[in-house]
């Protein structure tokens, strides 16, 4: 009886232990060397028609022209159907897409990362595209490949930032004190973000390569913890009447959802007119986006955008 109580005890005293463990680390604050960051969430919003109206002509021709993002899709060999159809779709609209693989694989070309850990293929394809294209792009598109993205609205949200500033964007879910963009609705850097991520890539304490310090933690999760060390906090993406314009969900999803929400609603109520990404697409619902997104028209209906995006030199894009 005596040894059963012993057992109960200690069983106890280390479940209090190992509860106060990840009390404590669920609430560990990370600063930027030794300072602390008290940073509130930040809704970053799309610049309005009033404000694309306000530039002259000559500096519209300059920016459809001059405004370049690079987009980074990390795939594995098991995505070939979604990874033919993202290359075959959206990716066309990027100014230089490329895809990041876990290996070779022989009927597209990819980056081989060499490993199947989405954290150090997310981290290796970061340095990848910084090293080779710091120069040459000013904002850095990371998606999966059950994405679809509408980059002309990415452009179009990011118009009035400045890249030289700290931005990391998308859609933000909080864990804890944690803040950080899911990857499931894409994430977008700055090159100044880019330049302090890759500043501690080589920094274990700082941005291990192993994440997590009792249990692996997802990548996106890993890539804020490493940002929030360079005082790059997550910010999400909205347009002006406070929608989301970054998706975690598909079209289809948000309709559905609309119809039990706001069945007298269904189109307003589902999602942002300026939405940048949607997520959990087939290979043929790619298709379909891009057949309503870019082929289709409505006879007698004109859209006077205030600026139109060009497409990058020899793009096949639609």
């Amino acid at each position: 009886m005596l040894s059963e109580s012993s057992s109960f005890l200690k069983g106890v005293m280390l479940g209090s232990i190992f509860y106060a463990l990840i009390a404590t680390l669920g609430h560990i604050k990370i600063g930027h060397g030794n300072r602390m960051h008290h940073h509130e969430h930040h809704h970053l919003q799309a610049p309005n028609k009033e404000d694309i109206l306000k530039i002259s002509e000559d500096e519209r021709m300059e920016l459809s022209r001059s405004f370049r993002v690079y987009c980074i899709i990390l795939v594995k060999p098991k995505d070939v159907s979604l990874w033919a159809a993202v290359k075959d779709t959206w990716t066309k609209h990027c100014d230089k897409a490329e895809f990041f693989s876990s290996e070779d694989v022989k009927v597209f070309e990819s980056v081989n990362m060499e490993t199947n850990d989405m954290w150090l293929m997310m981290r290796k394809a970061y340095k990848y595209a910084f090293d080779k294209y710091n120069d040459q792009y000013n904002w850095f598109f990371l998606a999966r490949p059950t994405t679809f993205a509408i980059i002309e609205n990415l452009k179009y949200f990011l118009l009035k930032k400045d890249p030289s500033q700290p931005f990391y964007i998308g859609h933000t879910i909080k864990s804890g004190d944690l803040e950080y963009v899911s990857v499931e609705g894409g994430i977008v850097l700055s090159i100044e973000s880019m330049k302090r991520l890759n500043g501690l890539l080589n920094i274990p304490e700082k941005c291990p390569e192993q994440g997590g310090m009792i249990w692996k933690i997802s990548e996106d999760k890993q890539l804020a913890v490493c940002l929030k060390y360079a005082g790059v906090f997550a910010e999400n993406a909205e347009d002006a009447e406070g929608k989301d314009v970054f998706n975690t969900k598909s079209v289809g999803l948000f309709i559905k959802e609309a119809m039990s929400n706001h069945p007298n609603q269904v189109v307003e109520g589902c999602c942002s007119d300026m939405a940048v990404t949607f997520n959990g697409l087939t290979p043929n619902q790619m298709h379909v986006m891009m057949y309503g997104v870019y082929r289709l028209r409505a006879f007698g209906h004109t859209f006077n955008d205030a600026l139109i995006f060009l497409p990058p030199n020899g793009s096949d894009n639609d």
